[in-house]
């Protein structure tokens, strides 16, 4: 005799970057096992990995490597939200001491999605050049947010250079989906320091998950508005 079925709810969300409607389940113990295992490898191809199939497996978005990174960390959120809880715990420490850390419960339905007003794909950075960006893939994604060196100046250009999708001047859209990327950081490398802070500001105001939390010092009693922002400041 065939053992029964747990059925298994869905739901529904609009995706941050365009509204897109997508549908939604849990994610079961089987992949909730390869995510565990995945962070506590640490690699970074390895957490890539689960983060993919999860979101291949628990929704019916098809073009998951198109996705935008803020798209990407809403939808994973949204699915760990309703298998493993409606809350997270996470360790913040006090601004005013730099040192003491303090546990707190963060409702996941509290976090949104922050849209920096004047936040434009399109960069002019002269009277002749324009160009077109793109958002940081799903392996970007994941070294940006789990790496344990951060982000540094080569990995800043070669995450620039991964997401130019046109360049453009007077005469001509150059379409850089197959321009080498050495050519490209040769590109930015001719840039002044004004223009190439504004490919910087591109990715410092791209949409986030962003959450602001009160916490109080225990040692001194101060309180203090703490902002988190990333997956990685949710993931436990």
């Amino acid at each position: 005799m065939a053992l029964p079925k747990i059925s298994v709810p869905k739901y529904k969300l609009k995706l941050p970057s365009d509204g897109r409607t997508v549908n939604f389940r849990p994610f079961l113990v089987k992949e909730e096992k390869i995510l565990l295992l995945a962070t506590e490898s640490g690699e970074q191809n390895t957490i890539v990995g689960a983060i993919k199939d999860i979101i291949k497996d628990c929704t019916d978005i098809t073009d998951v490597e198109k996705l935008a990174t803020f798209d990407i960390e809403f939808v994973f959120l949204q699915i760990r939200t309703k298998s493993v809880g409606e809350s997270v715990d996470v360790s913040v420490t006090c601004p005013d001491d730099e040192e003491t850390t303090v546990s707190i419960s963060i409702p996941l339905d509290e976090i949104k999605v922050k849209k920096t007003r004047g936040h434009k794909k399109d960069i002019k950075i002269s009277d002749e050049i324009a160009i077109t960006m793109g958002y940081p893939s799903l392996e970007t994604f994941v070294a940006m947010n789990f790496g344990e060196d951060g982000a540094g100046v080569d990995q800043v250009f070669d995450m620039a250079a991964s997401c130019v999708e046109t360049i453009s001047d007077a005469n001509q859209v150059y379409d850089c989906s197959t321009t080498p990327k050495k050519e490209l950081i040769e590109f930015f490398d001719q840039m002044n320091s004004k223009q190439f802070m504004m490919i910087q500001d591109f990715f410092e105001k791209m949409p986030k998950l962003t959450h602001t939390v009160k916490v109080t010092n225990p040692n001194t009693g101060v309180e203090s508005d703490v902002v988190l922002e990333g997956l990685a400041s949710f993931f436990a």
